[in-house]
């Protein structure tokens, strides 16, 4: 092992030593303040449903510890282990094309991912959430589930990676601005294809029957000048007891889609202030601004991918005796993951951010900020989520301010309204 690989595995096991630090603390944090009911949440929670919330936070850490633990060790045996270079040169060995090469090396390394992915999801999905009350899910679908995911995967999968090698081909000298423009395009199709071609193959999308309820939708989408096509609840109840709500669709078109476990337990007002929360989201343009700035530093990392690709340095200092893109792709992406590492709490950071803008936005509509403060409780309630998250954790890891944080927010609104 050289100088280079000696920096980089102690730079990766200081970062996953730190997230595991984290959970820790967060966890740690959760037994000490855990049993506390928040202020103006006593109507909803009681001492009782904090156990039950303590345990299942405890019980999903605990699983997602283990199943982190060994990813990590597996990435390490396969990286500093010496398996990529066994691995790249028997998918050389079948003699492919370089398209064909390189879309069976990811393909099959996706593959590999799930199929270890599987125990774990088994039990979390059938241990866990069956305990806790939320899974509703037979064995039967989630195998079936498995088995279009899977297919559907292999897919899109093979479309992206088929054409970026093709481009790689075809313009070895401008592939990465070429690659990023297919990946870009692609990815704004899949946003008008999903609600249309893919979200049904897993969920059964059906007009909602309230016409109260679809009356209201639609005067609140008016004051706000958006068109709603549709207005669908889906089935799922079938799956699970967790509770959503969310906008599909580009330009001012949109489909409301709203969970039916949502609607059997909140109020029409405060699915209202749900859906004026991700208006919130459309009218600041949080999407495209999120939008904008993952391609722009796709398009960076993509011109800094494509210098470095040039040179053999990556596959020599990993010891792969027969050089391939494909294998010097895998090593800088783990550069790369570690790179963005130290980044995460200002991705968080914006994320939150947003979140309060659209919870501001939500309450000056409705002018009901009651009705939104009580959907979140409601939410956080049977979602079972951790009230009380470790300050630090909530910095790296939370894309959404913490819930007793945003109520307080949110209440606040209201009492400055009142005076």
């Amino acid at each position: 092992m050289n100088v280079f690989t000696i920096i980089l595995l102690t730079a990766y096991l200081v970062i996953q030593a730190f997230e595991y630090w984290l959970q820790f603390q967060n966890l740690k944090h959760m037994k000490r303040q855990g049993m506390i009911v928040p202020k103006g949440f006593e109507e909803h929670v009681d001492a009782p449903l904090l156990k039950k919330t303590n345990a299942y936070t405890i019980e999903q850490n605990t699983l997602g510890f283990i199943e982190s633990l060994f990813g990590n060790i597996l990435l390490l045996l396969f990286l500093f282990g010496g398996l990529l270079n066994w691995y790249n040169s028997w998918v050389l060995s079948l003699d492919l094309s370089f398209v064909l090469t390189g879309t069976v090396f990811f393909l099959l390394l996706m593959y590999a991912g799930t199929a270890l992915s599987i125990p774990f999801s088994l039990y979390s999905t059938f241990k866990i959430e069956n305990k806790y009350g939320f899974n509703t899910m037979t064995i039967k679908l989630w195998i079936k589930d498995l088995i279009k995911s899977t297919l559907l995967s292999t897919v899109l999968v093979s479309i992206i990676l088929g054409g970026a090698f093709w481009l790689i081909t075809a313009s070895p000298s401008f592939w990465w601005l070429y690659v990023w423009i297919f990946f870009f395009l692609f990815s704004i199709f899949m946003m008008y294809l999903s609600p249309y071609v893919i979200e049904p193959l897993f969920n059964k999308f059906s007009p909602i029957e309230e016409s109260e309820l679809e009356e209201a939708i639609r005067n609140l989408m008016k004051k706000v000048d958006i068109t709603v096509k549709r207005i669908f609840k889906i089935d799922a109840s079938k799956r699970s007891r967790h509770t959503n709500a969310y906008f599909t669709g580009i330009g001012k078109t949109k489909r409301i889609v709203l969970y039916d476990t949502l609607m059997e337990r909140m109020s029409k007002n405060e699915i209202l202030a749900v859906l004026a929360h991700e208006v919130g989201h459309w009218k600041r343009k949080h999407i495209f601004k999120r939008i904008i700035l993952f391609e722009l530093l796709s398009l960076m990392a993509a011109f800094i991918a494509f210098n470095i690709l040039q040179s053999d340095f990556l596959a020599d200092i990993f010891l792969i005796k027969e050089t391939t893109l494909f294998s010097k792709l895998v090593i800088l992406s783990f550069i790369f993951s570690i790179i963005a590492a130290p980044f995460s709490p200002l991705f968080s950071y914006l994320s939150r951010r947003h979140e309060n803008e659209a919870d501001q936005y939500a309450v000056d509509l409705t002018e009901d900020p009651e009705s939104l403060a009580a959907s979140l409780i409601k939410l956080s309630r049977d979602n079972l989520s951790n009230l009380h998250p470790y300050p630090l954790y909530a910095v790296f890891h939370y894309s959404h301010p913490p819930v007793v944080e945003r109520v307080r927010k949110i209440r606040g609104i209201s009492k400055d309204r009142q005076r």
